[in-house]
């Protein structure tokens, strides 16, 4: 079994996190996967932690987690500080998998959506 694991930096406004909650139900209708196959975690300022979420997916059974960046730039924060919370759950997990896809902002579909959006 494959878990999606969407990782956001987070924010002190609720309502913010609860939009990261509501494009991850979303990616999953677009995957035609089950809403509980596609899970968020956040950087900092709320939960779960990246760690914690990916320590819950094992501990379901899940065999592979694929970790997204939400992320619009190749900030400290996807170069240095998700590798690094992976790197503990890869630690913590040695017979799991967990692969780390480019962020966001780096996908060639990205400049489409802004062009579209003007």
């Amino acid at each position: 079994m494959k878990q999606l694991l969407i990782v956001a930096h987070g924010s002190r406004r609720v309502a913010a996190n609860k939009e990261v909650l509501t494009m991850a139900s979303k990616v999953a209708a677009n995957l035609q996967l089950a809403a509980e196959d596609v899970v968020v975690a956040f950087l900092e300022f709320s939960e779960p932690s990246i760690g914690a979420a990916i320590d819950a997916c094992f501990s379901r059974g899940v065999r592979e987690v694929v970790v997204v960046p939400y992320f619009l730039s190749a900030g400290s924060h996807v170069i240095n500080d998700i590798p690094r919370e992976i790197d503990k759950a890869r630690y913590r997990w040695p017979d799991k998998n967990i692969t780390i896809l480019p962020h966001v902002g780096a996908s060639g579909t990205m400049a489409k959506l802004l062009a579209q959006t003007c």
